[in-house]
């Protein structure tokens, strides 16, 4: 991949250009729309070899799905690929099923490919991404644009700070969820499964910060657990209700926050499907 500088505060616009900007995807299958996609990264010489990248890519859908709802979704893999960041977009009119939170089909999809030397980068990108993508209006111009340009020049008003926030950790509470999962089963299960769950736990481990797995460690040492459901307006972890102003903000949430009482990560209540 192309070496970037990163900027204290970029724009998406550093990472992405028309050339790495797909206007009609053919592929309505997820798997397929990841490969048509990292067809672009290796023209453009971003990556090398596709495979690994792919399989990476296929490996943690499996996990957790990276579509957020609202016909977005954000494939990514933390990997040494030879520079920092790769991106690459693609649109898709019919629309294509990546097992969304909200059960919609996804029409735009945003690929990243990111080095391990750099922690909490994806963090960066996520979040401003995600805080522009979750605006009905900015979608809808971009899947109304005319042509990949168009779509280019929208996405360059994408701003990548995160918001400073000491009771706030911008992550996916999802997946910090599935790890708790996973280190619990990895105390009970035999030596054949241990393997493949390691391999599991070992994904995300690559993808979140340093700072939040280290916290998530120490949590689970101390007390067996370190993520709590909020449910009710209490924490789960030791339950004592929150500030009025965190549970609004954790209720349909997927960021992770840390109980003021207790100091375990707090999410929102999975909802029964």
């Amino acid at each position: 991949m192309e070496k970037k500088k990163i900027s204290k505060h970029p724009s998406f616009c550093e990472y992405i250009k028309p050339a790495q900007i797909i206007d009609n995807l053919k592929a309505t299958d997820k798997i397929l729309a990841i490969e048509e996609l990292l067809d672009v990264l290796v023209k453009q010489k971003s990556i090398t070899n596709k495979k690994p990248v792919l399989t990476r890519i296929i490996d943690r859908e499996r996990l957790v799905s990276t579509a957020i709802g609202h016909g977005v979704a954000l494939p990514h893999a933390r990997m040494n690929t030879g520079g920092d960041i790769a991106v690459v977009v693609g649109r898709s009119g019919k629309g294509i099923d990546f097992d969304a939170v909200d059960g919609k089909k996804v029409h735009l999809v945003i690929l990243i490919v990111w080095n391990p030397s750099i922690p909490g980068l994806f963090n960066h990108l996520f979040a401003g991404l995600a805080q522009f993508l979750i605006k009905p209006e900015f979608r809808k111009r971009i899947f109304n644009a005319k042509n990949k340009r168009e779509i280019h020049d929208i996405l360059c008003e994408i701003t990548l700070a995160i918001p400073l926030r000491e009771d706030k950790i911008v992550s996916q509470a999802g997946l910090l969820w599935k790890l708790q999962n996973i280190e619990i089963q990895k105390r009970k299960a035999k030596k054949d499964k241990r393997a493949e769950l390691g391999r599991q736990a070992k994904l995300i481990r690559e993808e979140l910060d340093e700072a939040v797995i280290d916290r998530f460690d120490k949590l689970m040492d101390r007390y067996g657990f370190a993520v709590a459901e909020l449910e009710d307006g209490a924490c789960q972890g030791c339950f004592i209700n929150v500030a009025t102003g965190m549970r609004s903000a954790i209720e349909g949430s997927n960021d992770i926050y840390v109980c003021e009482n207790c100091g375990k990560f707090l999410v929102a209540k999975k909802k029964k499907s």
